[in-house]
């Protein structure tokens, strides 16, 4: 049975929370974990055993191994957000892992904390803040300074993201694709939609940062794959 999904958006500080969700599973398994441009903390509880890890952004696609009876709760934070003292750019298709305490609490910066749940994101990310340990992206706000040149933009992305402008927006772009052939429309209109150039351009995009074809993605066979959601319908914003 493919994993199945809830999430929603959250009340916490702009530029710092994206999406928060929530998923579980019966029983051992693989999925294809897609390309991300954002960092997740992610908390994985299966009986006796209580992880938590950052996982920062995945350029392509990956296989990943799914424990039986285990709950799943994803903190997406924000396009250049910074959990201290892992920016994007040290944890790029990589992760690191958090102490947790015999009573079940998380140990960041230091200090420990009551580890998050669905309902208390909002809580424990106010939390952080305040402790100066979760930073909100360097790319929110005005508009960047339009007299400084092209490399220092892309270069001033890239140390904040851990990738590039182009990389955001090709994953974006994908990951709408994928969510669009999921929902049944014809890859000849998410061709049109999103700007590829044909048919072998979005396949080639789809094996590399979703790791499925169109046609499997839009026969209803629902995959097992990390999660997606609707995206902005302009890829890289």
């Amino acid at each position: 049975m493919a994993l199945r999904f809830e999430h929603r958006a959250t009340d916490a500080d702009a530029g710092i929370v994206d999406r928060v969700w929530r998923t579980s599973s019966d029983a051992e398994k693989t999925m294809t974990s897609v390309a991300r441009t954002c960092c997740h903390l992610i908390v994985t509880r299966t009986p006796g055993q209580l992880l938590v890890t950052l996982r920062g952004p995945e350029t392509r696609a990956t296989t990943a191994p799914v424990p039986p009876d285990a709950e799943f709760l994803g903190i997406r934070l924000t396009l250049g957000a910074v959990l201290r003292p892992h920016p994007a750019t040290s944890i790029v298709d990589s992760d690191v892992s958090f102490p947790v305490t015999r009573s079940g609490r998380v140990i960041i910066g230091g200090a420990d904390w009551e580890t998050p749940t669905y309902e208390n994101v909002e809580q424990f990310v106010r939390r952080l803040r305040d402790a100066g340990l979760v930073v909100p992206s360097r790319l929110a706000g005005p508009e960047p300074d339009r007299h400084l040149s092209t490399r220092t933009r892309e270069r001033h992305h890239r140390a904040v993201t851990g990738l590039t402008q182009t990389a955001v927006t090709q994953i974006d772009r994908a990951n709408a694709a994928a969510t669009m052939l999921r929902d049944g429309l014809d890859w000849r209109a998410v061709v049109d939609t999103l700007g590829y150039f044909d048919q072998a351009h979005l396949a080639h995009a789809l094996r590399r940062f979703v790791g499925h074809t169109a046609r499997g993605l839009g026969t209803g066979d629902d995959p097992t794959m990390s999660f997606l959601y609707k995206t902005d319908p302009r890829p890289g914003s």
